[in-house]
């Protein structure tokens, strides 16, 4: 019977024995579901199109196509699929490339079961999530791709999504969507609070 909170996860590492680890320690969990495994970019995206898939757990160091670049084919291709990484790597460059790929998180290997489990759930749910420490080298503006810089610039102006949209030869709709992802990685909730973060941008 089809579960609606199911989560399908596809683990995407090339190393054999940290994917077993992984899906002993997800398969814990009721409402998580490994549906598949690869340990290539190329490998990764068929799992995608032939698999019904809710998130990627994706490591960095794939031979071939690392984890970042396969995250923006996948933020390309599939958009609606989520990105979490689970990384080794703790450096604040590899958690901001990984993000403008689209990256909805970011979790250290070394990090508790617990936070794994926390990530996907707080991912699946709509928000980001770095594993602790790793948020605290990142300037907030610097999780975000240019062209949502370029918005958050104009929304400092004062401009709506209509004149934003115009600005920049796009459609309203890509506009909103632009503006909630940028509240999204900013982990901010109301109007207000955007365009305060904004005008202190402009100032910075």
């Amino acid at each position: 019977m089809f579960n609606p909170s199911l989560v399908r996860i596809l683990l995407v590492d090339d190393h054999p024995l940290v994917r077993d680890g992984l899906r002993a320690r997800l398969e814990t969990v009721p409402h998580f579901a490994v549906v598949g495994e690869a340990d290539r970019a190329e490998q990764a995206l068929q799992h995608a199109a032939a698999l019904d898939i809710d998130l990627v757990l994706m490591d960095i160091n794939l031979s071939g196509t690392n984890g970042i670049e396969l995250t923006g084919s996948f933020h390309s291709l599939y958009p609606e699929v989520a990105v979490l990484i689970l990384s080794m790597h703790d450096k604040a460059e590899y958690v901001r490339q990984a993000v403008q790929a689209g990256a909805r998180g970011y979790v250290l290997k070394d990090a508790p079961a617990t936070d794994i489990i926390d990530a996907i759930d707080t991912v699946m749910s709509g928000g980001m999530y770095y594993s602790a420490g790793l948020s605290t080298g990142l300037a907030p503006a610097a999780l975000l791709t240019p062209r949502e810089t370029d918005i958050l610039k104009r929304i400092a102006t004062g401009k709506s999504n209509k004149h934003i949209a115009r600005d920049l030869g796009l459609s309203f709709r890509t506009v909103e969507t632009h503006r909630l992802n940028i509240k999204r990685k900013l982990g901010i909730e109301g109007q207000a609070d955007l365009i305060r973060f904004a005008l202190e941008q402009t100032m910075v």
